[in-house]
Parts: C-alpha cells; structure tokens; sequence
C-alpha cells in the first residue's frame, strides 16, 4: 500500500514553528488500527486522514489521530488538511467542507491565510479539582467546565492563570494530570503584550501529547471566554510553547471564525 502524506507547519508563517500535522489523503479508510499504527509512526501531536466525497454535502472526509487515540475535534490538523487540499488535490476551490466528528467544518482562502469555522464553547465556573493545582505546578487562579459542550466533544477544562509570567513558568506533572483524565487542559492568561488579546499553553497526556505545539481547538473553548471577559470579539492570540503559534480569532455567537497561516515542510509517500 502506497499512501502520499505530507508534513504541514500550521499556525505559522515559517518552518519548524507552528504545530506540525500530517496529512494523507486516501482512496478510503483502511481499519482503524492503521490509522493508529500511521498516527504513533509519526509521534506527531495529529495526523489527518481524507477520503474524497462525492455528492455529499462535505468535499471530503476528515478524520484526526494523535499517538493515542481518535479525537473529535482538531484546529491546527484541519487547518493543515485544508493547505493540502487548496495547494495538491483541488487547487480550483477557494472553500472546502470537510465532514467530521464535529459536523461539517468549511475552511476558506483568505488573504490573511486559511479561516476555519469553528464551534465557539461557552463554559461555566466550578471549584479546582483536588490535585489539579500542584499536577500544574501553579494553582490557577479559577477552572471552568463547558457547560454547552455538543455531543462527542473533548470536554477540556479552561484553566484561567493571572498573567503570562505565570502561565509561562508551569512544569505539569504529565503523569499526575493523567490522574484527571479524561480532560484535556488549556490554561490561559491575558497577555503582556498590547499586540495580542491573551496567551495559552495546552496539555493533552491523555491523549499521548504532553504540550501541543498550538491547538486550534482549544480556542474553541478560551476565544469565547476572553471575548465576553474583554468584551470584544475579534481577538489575537498566540500559543506560547517552544515553537509557538499565532491565530486570529473572531466570535460569532455559537460559531468561532479562526485563521491562521501554513507551511508545507515535507512531503513523500507511506509503504506498507
């Protein structure tokens, strides 16, 4: 079996920044655990897999794996499919549909990059989970659940810090943030910067991705929170991880509107 992929830096304007995702497209799934097998071979934080559509409502079919396991939602791996599709498979499109797990996600070409429409998830206060503060390594300043989560979503918490200062000095215990599984953690703080809105690290262990490089889904859930918190609904924001990663955000109610550029780093072909 001969399958095409190709390494795609997204949420960057430059290499070896962003998140790196794999894309393969596909004739048609294969068993779920090749998917798995391709997904741990690559170690990266998602690999994407597309299968063409035709007549249905979605231009292609859209499914993410990190080395763990199948997730429901996926920015920084959509975004990637999506360079994949306007720059190798359909170079005439300006906006392809994919079908997912989340319903259908449309991503666009814009002068500005690639936006991608989004679920926006509200979320809700609740009291820190025993543990949790020290698994970070900092106690957080306040947690939040989603509380109007759609079916089949990762219910991550969004864990809100004081400022950046803090938010960049945490060393989670990974194996003790296992212990609170399965929720995947996006902690936040405002910015220090007066060129960005606010800044984030996110941790999935129970995913098998100790720190994602960028996480476009996580935005999903902090975009709406600093929204009604600054009471604007266009936003930047950048990911500060080792390589770090810039998106522009814009609320739209219950959809979430988020773009950000690619790079395309490798390409080759899978044998097995």
């Amino acid at each position: 079996m001969q399958i095409p992929i190709y390494q795609i830096d997204a949420f960057t304007d430059k290499a070896f920044g962003g998140n790196p995702a794999a894309v393969c497209p596909l004739g048609e799934f294969p068993d779920d655990d090749l998917l798995q097998n391709i997904a741990i071979e690559n170690n990266l934080s998602e690999t994407a897999y597309l299968v063409k559509l035709e007549g249905h409502e979605a231009d292609y079919h859209l499914r993410w794996f990190t080395p763990g396991c199948e997730v429901t939602l996926c920015g920084h791996a959509t975004l990637a499919s999506a360079y994949v599709v306007f720059m190798h498979l359909m170079p005439e499109l300006d906006i392809v549909r994919f079908q997912t797990l989340s319903g259908i996600l449309t991503v666009a070409r814009t002068n500005s990059g690639f936006t991608m429409d989004f679920p926006a998830i509200s979320c809700a206060p609740i009291v820190t989970p025993n543990g949790l503060g020290a698994a970070l390594g900092i106690e957080p300043e306040q947690v939040y659940l989603p509380d109007a989560i759609y079916e089949g979503a990762d219910r991550d918490l969004l864990i809100v810090y004081p400022d950046q200062s803090t938010l960049e000095q945490l060393a989670p215990n990974m194996e003790a943030l296992k212990a609170h599984a399965p929720y995947g953690f996006v902690c936040t703080a405002a910015a220090n910067n007066s060129d960005l809105d606010f800044v984030s690290r996110c941790f999935f262990p129970n995913h098998g991705i100790a720190e994602d490089p960028v996480t476009g889904s996580a935005h999903s859930l902090s975009a709406p929170f600093w929204a009604q918190k600054l009471g604007k609904n266009t936003l930047k924001a950048r990911q500060i991880s080792a390589r770090g990663g810039d998106l522009l955000l814009d609320v739209k109610g219950d959809r979430l509107d988020i773009t950000g550029r690619a790079v395309e780093v490798m390409r080759g072909t899978l044998s097995l």
